[in-house]
């Protein structure tokens, strides 16, 4: 792995919106070339390579569905053509569904099982595979897994299942200096979060962690971005980025 922050290279799953976009914009102010994965919205994934190189930094955006191996694949083939490889996976697409058990409609029990866990399962394939030697897998799950609010039952399952692969994942590459690690945001202000949520249920939310705000993407930008960097000592471990909520 290039050992000069210049030379290395991220792939970004759901790079175009809110947390994956913030990381993107992050890696690149650290100099770090990147890939910028989307699954449709083609605007908003420009949109975020013009934030990046009109700051001086390297960027391409590339469509994938996470959970086809294939498509999956191009993302490493545009980081190998652009870039010369990819040092750092970010796998932040995602997919939310919410409903108590006994209401789910099990269409969208198997929409979130596709993007969540056959997604985070494909990218890694393709990272293991792909990716060079002495770099950075972080994976996306969140603090819902540990908070346990009815009508998460369903999302928490599938982010449950990225926390199982944590570990296995960080030792199955022993001898290959690369850290596996599961960032889980808490209530973090992106679209995603405000979607169908009314003013009070934000307002309570906000108000859980000692912190008493919201997460931005920035904040959890942040974390991702120590964890990428090279020669660190955390690995296979779920990092809790919410505030401070139990």
């Amino acid at each position: 792995m290039p050992t000069d922050e210049s030379s290395r290279v991220a792939v970004v799953t759901g790079g175009s919106r809110g947390i994956g976009r913030a990381t993107a914009r992050r890696l690149a102010r650290d100099g770090v070339a990147v890939v910028v994965g989307y699954a449709g919205d083609r605007a908003e994934a420009e949109a975020a390579v013009r934030e990046i190189t009109g700051a001086g930094g390297r960027a391409v955006a590339v469509r994938a569905d996470v959970a086809d191996e294939r498509a999956a694949a191009g993302l490493f083939d545009a980081a190998q053509s652009s870039f010369g490889g990819t040092d750092i996976v970010v796998h932040a697409a995602g997919k939310m569904g919410l409903a108590p058990v006994a209401e789910l409609d099990l269409s969208v029990l198997d929409a979130l099982y596709r993007t969540n866990v056959r997604g985070t399962f494909v990218v890694a394939q393709q990272a293991v595979r792909r990716m060079r030697d002495g770099g950075a897998i972080i994976l996306f799950s969140s603090s819902v897994v540990g908070l346990a609010f009815p009508g998460y039952a369903a999302y928490s399952a599938t982010k449950g299942a990225v926390e199982a692969l944590t570990l296995v994942l960080a030792r199955e590459l022993r001898g290959r200096d690369i850290s596996v690690n599961t960032v889980a945001p808490g209530p973090t202000a992106t679209d995603l979060f405000f979607e169908g949520k009314d003013e009070e249920t934000v307002s309570a939310l906000a108000a859980q962690p000692p912190l008493e705000r919201l997460g931005t993407p920035a904040d959890i930008a942040d974390v991702v971005a120590f964890l990428a960097g090279p020669g660190h000592w955390v690995n296979g471990q779920v990092l809790r980025a919410n505030g401070g909520i139990v």
